[in-house]
């Protein structure tokens, strides 16, 4: 599913410059004037002081998050995972949905939750040192982070993830100061018991189907007779026709979806609205448990140095080798049984998309080792300084890649909803990455933050931030 990071929309599945830990926490220099230094207080993080290897890691995964999340901007939620229903059921365009399934689908999830947490790491260490507590200024930055997700789920585009982010911070503080070993553990658990939630959906999916099948081919259904006497199956009857426009829609149902994003800004809106709340209320309290996971896990690799480029070349080549090692054919046979049967909903979900569900967290880390080992090596100097800028607004750029998405497709835009197949769908992807690629490095050329960034501050430290960048 979308983002949905993501995540929590993802949200999925989100972003922000940095995640709750983003900022360097640095005292106030004394008044030169004063006989006494001033007591140190939090304020953001000055550019220099900033861990480049996290920026770079996290443009990575705002740049990738895109080539999913485009997916859902431009098509129904049942062609997400189902090409033939996002552009037709061609080579060229499964073969751009496998690129998506074999490098980007739930792995820049993976990768941006693992920096969520990282991120509460950096802010913890910068506090200790000090001997502050941080508390306030973490909880109202997570508070801020969900009021800016709730508006961007209503007001732009259902798929938001920076909600699941936001409430999985809330609990993520109470790990500050846990060990890495115990992370991982609870982190790897959290992962594994979500894991299981999409086959057992996939059998209730499965089930209901096969129920509401028999009961409408009873005698009497087809003539407009009630379908069945039993309450139970008659039950199960009306709620498939109402789970199936999610999964298998009929043509009718599928061309009310397309229909739904065609119109203006306010008739899309009780459409956006509507799959907001549906992902808040059902899908998020099932898999909001693995985002934790991934969060956790961030944390352990952060203590370990593992996200900051710290550990060595020959560890990052055998992670490298390790993660993809497991994870590539998990997700390349699950792709391959997707493919083989047609992308069938219930098998899919008992099999094909749970399998490749399982490889997406080492496939995440096989591209972290693999960012890491291109840091530590200065290889790519441009490239690289440009993804960090692109990873220092990355709430801004996540925020304009749905501004962006949803003006292309919906009716209020250009109006290429259910219009694009995936392959058409990439130039567009490689268009605005490049766009984000060069403007983030010239905004930060002038400025501090990103304009989202700014504002997240400004209210988290309750007064406007200093926007134009420092002199040299």
């Amino acid at each position: 599913m979308a983002t949905h990071d993501s995540a929590a929309p993802d949200r999925p599945e989100a972003p922000g410059d940095q995640t709750p830990g983003a900022d360097l926490l640095a005292p106030v220099p004394p008044d030169p004037a004063a006989s006494a230094p001033l007591p140190p207080r939090f304020e953001p993080v000055a550019r220099a002081d900033r861990l480049t290897a996290v920026d770079v890691l996290r443009g990575v995964a705002l740049l990738g998050i895109l080539a999913m999340n485009i997916v859902s901007f431009s098509w129904p939620f049942s062609g997400y995972d189902n090409p033939d229903l996002s552009g037709g059921p061609g080579r060229a365009n499964r073969s751009a949905w496998m690129v998506n399934h074999l490098l980007f689908s739930g792995k820049m999830m993976s990768l941006f939750s693992m920096l969520f947490g990282a991120g509460l790491v950096l802010m913890t260490d910068r506090a200790e040192r000090r001997g502050m507590s941080f508390t306030g200024v973490y909880y109202r930055r997570v508070l801020w982070l969900l009021v800016i997700g709730l508006i961007h789920a209503y007001f732009i585009w259902s798929g938001d993830i920076l909600v699941a982010y936001a409430l999985c911070g809330l609990v993520l503080y109470l790990f500050r100061s846990t060990s890495p070993k115990r992370l991982f553990v609870l982190g790897v658990v959290l992962i594994v018991g979500s894991s299981l939630v999409l086959p057992v959906l996939g059998l209730t999916v499965g089930a209901v189907r096969g129920m509401a099948a028999t009961t409408t081919a009873e005698p009497g259904a087809e003539r407009g007779g009630s379908p069945s006497t039993d309450p139970a199956r008659a039950g199960m009857a009306k709620a498939w026709q109402e789970m199936r426009v999610f999964f298998e829609p009929t043509e009718e149902q599928y061309a009310e979806q397309l229909a739904a994003y065609r119109g203006s800004y306010w008739e899309v809106f009780p459409h956006r609205a509507e799959e907001s709340i549906g992902f808040q209320a059902f899908y998020l309290p099932m898999f909001i448990w693995g985002i934790a996971g991934r969060m956790l896990l961030g944390m352990a690799f952060m203590k370990m140095g593992v996200f900051s480029a710290g550990r060595s070349t020959r560890f990052y080549g055998v992670m490298a080798l390790i993660a993809y090692g497991i994870g590539l054919p998990l997700t390349i046979v699950g792709g391959l049984d997707l493919w083989a049967t047609d992308f069938e909903v219930v098998r899919g979900m008992v099999f094909g998309v749970s399998l490749a569900l399982l490889g997406t967290v080492p496939v995440a880390l096989g591209h972290a080792a693999v960012v890491m080992l291109v840091v530590k090596s200065g290889a790519l100097p441009r490239l690289t300084a440009r993804l960090a800028a692109v990873g220092r607004m990355a709430l801004t750029n996540y925020l304009t890649q749905s501004i962006v998405g949803t003006l292309l497709f919906y009716g209020y835009g250009l109006g290429m909803y259910g219009t694009l197949d995936r392959p058409t769908l990439w130039l567009i992807v490689l268009a605005i990455w490049a766009v984000q690629l060069w403007y983030s490095p010239l905004w930060l050329a002038r400025f501090r933050y990103g304009p989202a960034e700014w504002l997240w501050r400004s209210l988290t430290y309750l007064k406007p931030q200093p926007m134009r960048a420092a002199k040299s």
